[in-house]
């Protein structure tokens, strides 16, 4: 192993554990960092040493992702995973100065995020509950599903990460993990805790009672499959892509797209940014202002449609 692919390997053990990363994260930045080590060795002739990582370098292997077509984002990605490295290797002292500081990828481009109008919500909510209605265990638990997802504007791994103690029925409260193991506690609607509550007492002890039947051990996962095992992600995908795309609009189209809603809904009826941020999990204010753009936006085009003299 090379001095710089042994520093890059103790540079993964502290994002890990020293700074407790979530694994897709850490899955983006091992492979933005594999990427910069064969790139290094393709240009050196030889496995590189941490000696050799220097800004032209760093600015070579960006000039040959951007010559094989990467996007924008992919660049812009992989320039903030080497800043990162090349800062701790000089705050850990394996080198003496920070040698990607100068280091700049091309900008992002701006997509605004998909936003789903209040009735478009609420006749997807709607056809869930007609399917729920039908005391099937699944259509109850995507109701409850959704209806979280959109009531608390959370994320993906949050909701099925969620377990059956971090749900406080009667504060209308949900206890969730977030990026960088952060938790907070947010707060959900009498309608979700309809939703939740049916789902808890008609829908979950069946969807459970599957893995007892084979045998396997109870979870403590508040939304389970039809397994009995926790909720993965991918179904939750399957689920909320497979409902908007009935729905007119163009963006993505998974569970982030409730979020964005939820986060814009909210600001269209006079939330303050900072309580929007705080419901989100933001680290920086700066990333919950995109939706401040949606909602301009969205003002923007009711009054170029509505006004006469726009």
């Amino acid at each position: 192993m090379s001095g710089l692919e042994a520093d890059v390997d103790a540079f993964l053990h502290h994002l890990r554990h020293g700074r407790g990363l979530s694994e897709n994260t850490l899955r983006s930045y091992r492979a933005d960092l594999a990427d910069l080590l064969v790139g290094a060795a393709a240009r050196l002739g030889r496995e590189p040493e941490t000696r050799d990582l220097d800004l032209e370098l760093l600015r070579d292997w960006l000039w040959r992702g951007t010559q094989a077509g990467l996007a924008r984002t992919t660049l812009a990605r992989r320039s903030a995973s080497a800043r990162a490295l090349t800062r701790w290797l000089e705050e850990t002292g394996r080198t003496s100065v920070d040698v990607g500081l100068r280091l700049r990828a091309p900008k992002a481009e701006s997509h605004l995020p998909r936003v789903l109008t209040g009735d478009q919500v609420g006749g997807l909510l709607e056809s869930l509950a007609a399917r729920a209605d039908t005391d099937d265990p699944v259509a109850r638990r995507d109701l409850a599903v959704v209806e979280l997802l959109y009531g608390s504007a959370l994320r993906v791994s949050e909701l099925v990460g969620t377990d059956l103690g971090d749900v406080d029925p009667g504060r209308l409260t949900v206890r969730v993990t977030g990026k960088g193991a952060r938790e907070r506690v947010v707060p959900y609607g009498v309608p979700a805790a309809e939703a939740l509550h049916r789902y808890l007492d008609r829908a979950r002890p069946r969807l459970a009672a599957a893995a007892e039947a084979r045998g396997a051990s109870t979870t403590s996962a508040f939304f389970v499959g039809t397994t009995g095992a926790r909720l993965g992600t991918r179904s939750v995908y399957r689920l909320v892509s497979g409902l908007l795309a009935e729905l007119p609009g163009s963006g993505p189209s998974g569970p982030h797209a409730l979020r964005h809603t939820a986060a814009t809904h909210l600001l269209d009826g006079g939330a303050d940014l900072r309580a929007v941020q705080e419901l989100l999990g933001h680290a920086s204010l700066g990333t919950t202002q995109i939706y401040t753009h949606v909602s301009t936006e969205r003002l923007r085009e009711s009054y170029r449609t509505a006004h006469p003299r726009a």
